[in-house]
């Protein structure tokens, strides 16, 4: 049997060079508000993607039940976008055709080690979470974890996100946001610039606001850790 345990390179074009959309540091926009450019992503998750790997285990303590709630009745061929690491995988059943994508390579050959010591199967390209090159109706459920908050764009994103998945299918989202807390949100809103400035990450994002501009019917949403994790269940917005 073929390895698909591979990463495709350039399966898609190269992440312009122009920084269209990014507002430029202490320009005194709000984090939430602030886009970095895809390469200035790239390079960010450049730098931290073996430590992000080797510190998977923090993350399962702390989100592991979150992705396994999430993801763990995901069908089908799964699209996970922006799969970094491949921190989502152990939560998918085994069952499923596996392809991720991620703009940064230094994440997807992590996330190739992921596959390979939990003896999955699957494949990984290197993407642009708001250019995927799959046609229309690829997938039975596409799921992204902690993702939106990193994309330069992330409507597009998340329209890509339903172009791609099949009518019937399920658009399946974990992500993080403000606090609905008062005292936690505005340790929050203190954080944000320099969380912004050492990871792209907008701290203070409303996942749902995201969700409801791209055009994406909610079926389900719900909140944990005080608002700040937000699960939500979509479905491709329905066309004429």
């Amino acid at each position: 049997m073929p390895n698909r345990n591979l990463i495709t390179p350039m399966i898609a074009p190269q992440p312009p060079d122009e920084n269209a959309g990014a507002a430029p540091s202490g320009d005194g926009t709000p984090a939430a508000d602030r886009h970095k450019s895809a390469r200035d992503v790239q390079a960010t998750y450049a730098d931290v993607a073996d430590r992000f790997a080797r510190w998977a285990w923090l993350d399962r303590l702390f989100t592991g039940r979150f992705r396994r709630r999430q993801f763990s009745d995901a069908r089908g061929r799964v699209l996970d976008v922006a799969c970094g690491t491949g921190t989502n995988v152990p939560y998918l059943p085994e069952s499923v055709d596996f392809v991720g994508v991620d703009l940064s390579p230094a994440m997807l050959a992590n996330a190739r080690e992921e596959l390979n010591r939990l003896g999955r199967e699957g494949s990984l390209c290197r993407m642009d979470a708001a250019s995927l090159a799959f046609p229309d109706d690829s997938f039975d459920t596409v799921i992204s974890a902690l993702s939106t908050c990193t994309f330069p764009d992330p409507v597009a994103a998340l329209r890509e996100m339903a172009r791609v998945c099949r009518p019937e299918g399920r658009i399946l989202l974990l992500e993080h946001g403000q606090s609905d807390i008062g005292p936690i949100a505005r340790v929050l809103d203190w954080r944000a610039d320099a969380h912004y400035e050492q990871l792209g990450c907008r701290l203070t994002q409303e996942p749902l606001e995201l969700v409801d501009a791209a055009g994406l019917p909610v079926v389900e949403s719900r909140s944990a850790l005080l608002g700040i994790v937000t699960a939500i269940e979509a479905r491709p917005a329905v066309t004429s």
